[in-house]
């Protein structure tokens, strides 16, 4: 029987940037992407978006606030139906570097974010993001 599997992403933002990471594993490998991953076993959403967050981009994080939970089915495009549930995020130290399973971070300014396809559903949960909070 299939199962419903649950990952958290952060958006990082800083100085009118945001962190995105070059996925270096299939699904979408190669695109850009907000940080983020699997949920473990006894582990709360908030700890794992931080923990993934330290993982992919070597940052440590503060959550801000709650953007959303994405659940459509489709939003995998491996036939796995993955929930994500979505945080603002701010730097609190530090030093960005790809690691894990990204190939790379990056800092992007805001008004190239909409030049860039991002992998999975993740230019409908900054769109959602650049609604709610004001940018610095």
């Amino acid at each position: 029987m299939k199962r419903t599997t649950l990952a958290v992403d952060a958006i990082i933002e800083s100085e009118g940037k945001i962190v995105l990471v070059r996925r270096g594993s299939q699904p979408f490998k190669g695109f850009w992407a907000i940080p983020g991953g699997h949920v473990d076993y006894m582990e709360t959403v908030e700890h794992a978006a931080v923990r993934e967050a330290k993982e992919e981009t070597g940052l440590d994080i503060r959550l801000k606030w709650l953007v959303g939970v994405y659940s459509d089915p489709k939003r995998n495009p491996d036939d796995e139906h993955r929930v994500a549930v979505a945080f603002s995020a701010e730097i609190a130290g530090g030093k960005l570097m790809g690691g894990d399973d990204a190939a790379e971070a990056k800092l992007f300014p805001i008004g190239q974010l909409s030049k860039i396809e991002l992998a999975f559903d993740h230019n409908k949960i900054l769109k959602d993001y650049f609604k709610q909070g004001p940018v610095k």
